[in-house]
This record gives C-alpha cells, sequence and structure tokens, in this order.
C-alpha cells in the first residue's frame, strides 16, 4: 500500500466530488505535499488537526482548480533525476513535486537551486 498515493487520490476525488474540503491521514510527508500544493495554490489552506490533514479544496466557477494528479515515483520503482533533467509538465501549466536534499519542493525551485532528487509526483 502507497500512502502517498492513497493521498493524491483522495485530493483528486475531492475536486471531482466537489467537496469544499478533504481529510487526509498524516504524516509528516503527505503534509509537506500538501503545503507545496497549497503554496502553488492547487489546494486552499492545509492545516493539521490531531491525527489528520484538513486541506480546503478551490475551485475557479465549477471548474476544480487541479484537474490531474499523477504518482511518478512508487515503492517497487523510485525515479530519480538530476536538476537539469527536470522538464516542465503540460507546457509550464503543471509542475512536479521533488523531494530533494533540502526538503520538497517543485522542479521549477529545485532546478533553481541545481538540486536533484526523487520524483514523487506531477500535477496539472
Amino acid at each position: 500500500m502507497d500512502p502517498i498515493a492513497d493521498m493524491l487520490v483522495i485530493i483528486k476525488n475531492g475536486y471531482l466530488a466537489q467537496k469544499s474540503y478533504i481529510t487526509i491521514p498524516y504524516s509528516k510527508m503527505k503534509l509537506e505535499i500538501a503545503n507545496v500544493l497549497e503554496k502553488e495554490e492547487f489546494i486552499g489552506h492545509v492545516s493539521r488537526k490531531n491525527s489528520n490533514i484538513i486541506a480546503e479544496l478551490i475551485f475557479d466557477g465549477h471548474k476544480p482548480r487541479l484537474t490531474q494528479v499523477q504518482r511518478v515515483s512508487k515503492l517497487g520503482l523510485r525515479i530519480y533525476t538530476k536538476s537539469k533533467k527536470i522538464k516542465p509538465v503540460k507546457g509550464g501549466r503543471g509542475f512536479v513535486i521533488v523531494s530533494t536534499s533540502k526538503g520538497l519542493m517543485t522542479g521549477k525551485e529545485a532546478n533553481k537551486k541545481n538540486l536533484g532528487g526523487e520524483i514523487i509526483c506531477r500535477v496539472w
């Protein structure tokens, strides 16, 4: 079982069901991913309550802000890349989340800081 993939599915399904907020079981990694999504404005305010992460979902009219999320690095097959090989997603409309030695960040930030790492997921 992959808890990060479960989190990404919860977020995607929350948008498809047009919910105003979602609840995700807490882990440090999931909270960091949610914070990156919040910083890039794909989800709204993120907070931790007890053993859960509460995230607000953002809509543009009736269109969800996040349309697709794809897990890249899996438990059985980790995908690592150098900073120069991180490519934009959907012509720059999306991004990748990279786990680097300096923490989780977008591919654009990792490229600026010249950091490679494990590609967690693609979001657009």
